[in-house]
């Protein structure tokens, strides 16, 4: 699957099978997004290629370690490698083509916008699961199975993680 950023400069490529996806709706991904949630999926680092447009990424940091990484010519969120771990972040609306991808679970669900009210679908987290865990769902069939997990206080979330602040 390839993707790139509004503006066509960035683009790049997950091989193998297509990923699962993941809604995360703590009030960082809303506001990188401005949107209800951030729609994204974690890929091993050896099924992502960058194609071209790497000398064109900037990134933000916070202190908390939240990162995103931008194309400083069009302001489209792209991929990003999680800090000390073998993988990559990929915001999925980058994309191209007509892919079957499905949702399979809501991160966050605890720190929902008020205005936030659409019925989710999928395995809940009130936070975030430790960062295998959570790579280990999108990776197998057990993920998007109706349920509510992850009900403890972890914040394993690597460059994504945030404290919700």
């Amino acid at each position: 699957m390839r993707g790139q950023c509004l503006c066509e400069a960035v683009k790049f490529e997950v091989l193998g099978a297509a990923p699962k996806l993941y809604q995360c709706h703590c009030s960082l991904c809303r506001k990188q997004g401005g949107s209800t949630s951030n729609t994204g999926t974690v890929v091993a680092s050896e099924n992502f290629r960058w194609l071209s447009g790497q000398e064109r990424i900037s990134s933000f940091v916070k202190a908390t370690g939240f990162r995103s990484d931008f194309c400083s010519t069009c302001g489209s969120t792209v991929p990003n490698p999680l800090r000390n771990t073998p993988y990559v972040w990929v915001p999925t609306g980058l994309f191209d083509g007509s892919e079957k991808l499905e949702i399979v679970m809501h991160l966050y669900v605890g720190s929902r916008a008020s205005w936030d009210t659409a019925e989710l679908s999928g395995t809940l987290f009130e936070t975030m699961p430790e960062m295998n865990e959570f790579a280990r769902l999108l990776q197998s069939d057990r993920a998007g199975q109706s349920d509510r997990a992850g009900q403890s206080d972890r914040a394993g979330r690597a460059d994504r993680a945030d404290n919700d602040s």
